[in-house]
């Protein structure tokens, strides 16, 4: 079929780049020292590298396990956002799809045990399962036996850092206890402490980062995933953001490409923190951003801005997010853009109702070929911050020859506008966590592989 719109003129994108900034502790987890930064590579949920990877998946299958897993997490930042809840707390992620999007690849302990991580904005403790388990669920890598690394230091409880569990937070030998109890029925408890854990570079090298502190997790049930735990980047002391530094940054390039290699990770001063910048607000250990306006055709959209501001209640705002494959808007947002969207469909695209998503709006069509020339939505943020949501960021393929807008209308009940992993795609994404900031570069992550 031919083209159906104008073909713009725009720079060529394709990757993914997380920088996370990486303060290296001393001996004692009380002492932070600076180190030189970090990179890694990260592994997409359906990458081939992926232990997730099905090469039989359909398009159908990829886009119902997405919008099963956007879905689960929406729940979870709307239950996070709108009350006051222990560190970490999870609600709605289903323990055997689970809601890894990205992960990196760690060793941890000397000798080196490889483990498997999935990063996570959302939240803030690093932990993995150890041995001896009382319960442990199935992972791709070998379980860590802290008994036998010569760098394990469990965590005292006169520890800054002993916070997790405050109501009953040391065993009988002083040391610092943590536990989760997730509301999707996942349950995580073990002791703190302190470990060298070597990252796998980009340039395959490693570098190792010393006593960081981390959740060694003995009695683990309900996650049933292939990685070994979660890589929390959160803004809280605890979280290996903070600990390693007050920045990190990462650059998506395209997820839907099983073969692409450029996604990655960067811990440390050697963060990307390029492109205009908007204010970065924390609140219950999210992070939210002010989002003003959403544009297409170059046109500001009569959309009111109160829409996407939180509520002193705490619900509602804008939310930016790792964990979120689709993008969510409050209903006063998404009615306004899906209708614009509809007005340049008409007439070209036959328009389809998707039983499995009710509210999404679907075409018969194929992007790359139907789409040519479709006009990008851009967020506009505060400060002249943008993102520009090209046709691969836009629209997502949901079936042989079927089409619907990634952008999608948050439920009845939770007013959240969420930006998720599709809308940052083809973009370095860089946090400043002590200027409360956050910058966005539209660039081709493999420029970024040096």
């Amino acid at each position: 079929m031919a083209a159906l719109f104008a073909k713009p003129v725009r720079l060529s994108l394709t990757n993914f780049v997380i920088f996370l900034n990486l303060l290296c502790l001393t001996a004692t987890a009380s002492t932070i020292e600076r180190p030189r930064s970090f990179a890694t590579k990260l592994v997409h949920r359906d990458s081939a590298l992926s232990p997730y990877y099905n090469p039989n998946a359909t398009i159908k299958d990829h886009a119902m396990h997405q919008l099963k897993t956007s879905m689960a997490r929406l729940a979870y930042l709307g239950a996070k956002s709108n009350v006051f809840v222990t560190d970490d707390t999870r609600a709605g992620l289903v323990a055997e799809d689970n809601g890894a999007q990205f992960m990196a690849s760690f060793s941890v302990g000397e000798p080196l045990v490889p483990q498997l991580l999935t990063i996570d904005t959302g939240s803030n403790l690093l932990w993995v399962q150890c041995l001896p388990c009382t319960k442990c669920f199935e992972q791709a890598s070998p379980i860590f036996d802290p008994s036998k690394s010569s760098t394990y230091t469990t965590l005292q409880c006169n520890s800054p850092y002993c916070t997790i569990s405050p109501s009953d937070k040391c065993d009988l030998s002083n040391n610092c206890k943590f536990s989760h109890k997730y509301l999707d029925g996942t349950d995580v408890a073990g002791l703190l402490g302190t470990e060298k854990f070597t990252l796998d570079t980009s340039d395959e090298g490693i570098s190792p980062v010393a006593n960081v502190v981390f959740g060694c997790g003995h009695d683990n049930d309900g996650y049933n995933g292939q990685p070994s735990g979660i890589l929390g980047l959160g803004p809280s002391n605890i979280s290996l953001a903070t600990q390693l530094g007050s920045k990190f940054s990462y650059c998506i390039g395209s997820i839907k490409d099983p073969k692409y290699p450029h996604n990655q990770l960067i811990l440390g001063d050697g963060a990307k923190i390029e492109g205009l910048s908007t204010p970065l607000e924390v609140y219950n250990d999210l992070y939210y951003l002010t989002l003003e306006g959403i544009s297409l055709s170059e046109r500001r959209l009569e959309i009111d801005p109160e829409i996407f501001k939180r509520t002193p209640s705490g619900t509602g705002g804008t939310v930016i997010d790792s964990g979120t494959t689709l993008s969510f808007l409050a209903k006063g947002a998404y009615d306004v853009l899906s209708a614009e969207v509809q007005k340049l469909m008409d007439g070209k695209l036959e328009k389809v109702e998707e039983p499995d998503i009710p509210s999404a709006l679907c075409y018969k069509g194929i992007i790359s070929q139907d789409l040519v020339g479709f006009p990008d939505v851009v967020l506009n943020f505060a400060d002249g911050a943008e993102l520009g949501l090209d046709i691969e960021s836009l629209f997502q393929e949901y079936g042989q020859n079927e089409l619907c807008m990634a952008l999608q209308e948050s439920p009845v009940g939770n007013d959240l506008n969420v930006v998720g992993i599709m809308a940052q795609q083809f973009y370095n994404v860089a946090y400043d966590l002590a200027a409360n900031k956050v910058y966005f570069q539209r660039i081709d992550c493999e420029l970024l592989d040096d």
